[in-house]
């Protein structure tokens, strides 16, 4: 577990692919109880950790997952991602290279409980969710697409869904019809970046993921001819 941005009310990790964010019922231990542990035994905290889970990752995606560590900041963490106030960007790494180089995507997703699985429709029906995201064709590398997502709503699988929808594959996820899976039975989707208004101290708080361990992020990622955005704030701060 790797600790990006911590203070009194909120700690930002990145996780990896296959980690699981909360318990479910795999039984397998998710990342939450790692970073209760990881509270109590820094702060030496006696008694049951406050710990809030704000948001999840799918199991297959690696990257930025927000936690709230007081009950005053998840109230608000979790109206600000109701509302969209949190920008969440992500990087896919795709087998097909996207019809246009940047666009918005808006399609309707209807979910499939029992295969766990949304499909996406160009037209409204009944049971559908309003699906947006803006995308951005960024680097290149061994015939292979690196895609940044600026999403605008959080559906189940949307952008897993939307991108195979547009004809462009997220490398690994057999799911949604990549050609074939990954060693580590990932997905290549990373949660890259978040930013947000503190709910409490009112500080733009923008943290960044580091790129998976793997050479084909390394080698697409440095393809990129665009700087990325400066975190404003990283680390710790503790006198919120």
């Amino acid at each position: 577990m790797l600790v990006l941005y911590e203070d009194n009310h909120i700690i930002i990790v990145s996780k990896t692919c296959n980690e699981i964010v909360q318990g479910d019922k795999t039984g397998d231990r998710p990342l939450s109880d790692d970073v209760k542990d990881y509270i109590k035994e820094k702060y030496h905290k006696p008694g049951e950790v406050f710990l809030g889970v704000v948001h999840r990752l799918d199991r297959p995606v690696s990257g930025i997952v927000v936690f709230a560590r007081t009950s005053k900041a998840l109230t608000r963490l979790n109206e600000m991602f109701r509302k969209g106030e949190v920008q969440k960007t992500y990087w896919a790494i795709t087998q097909e290279r996207p019809p246009q180089v940047e666009g918005t995507l808006r399609n309707w997703l209807v979910r499939n409980e029992k295969q766990n699985k949304s499909y996406a429709y160009d037209s409204e029906r009944t049971g559908a969710k309003l699906a947006m995201l803006d995308y951005r064709l960024i680097g290149q590398a061994d015939h292979y697409y690196l895609i940044e997502v600026d999403l605008k709503t959080g559906r189940h699988h949307q952008i897993r869904c939307q991108l195979a929808h547009l004809g462009c594959h997220i490398k690994g996820d057999l799911k949604y019809g990549a050609k074939r899976s990954n060693p580590d039975g990932g997905i290549c989707l990373l949660a890259r970046r978040v930013s947000f208004i503190h709910p409490v101290s009112k500080k733009t708080i923008t943290v960044e993921a580091p790129l998976p361990d793997d050479n084909l992020w390394r080698a697409i990622a440095s393809t990129i001819s665009q700087p990325d955005t400066p975190q404003d704030h990283q680390g710790v701060e503790l006198n919120e």
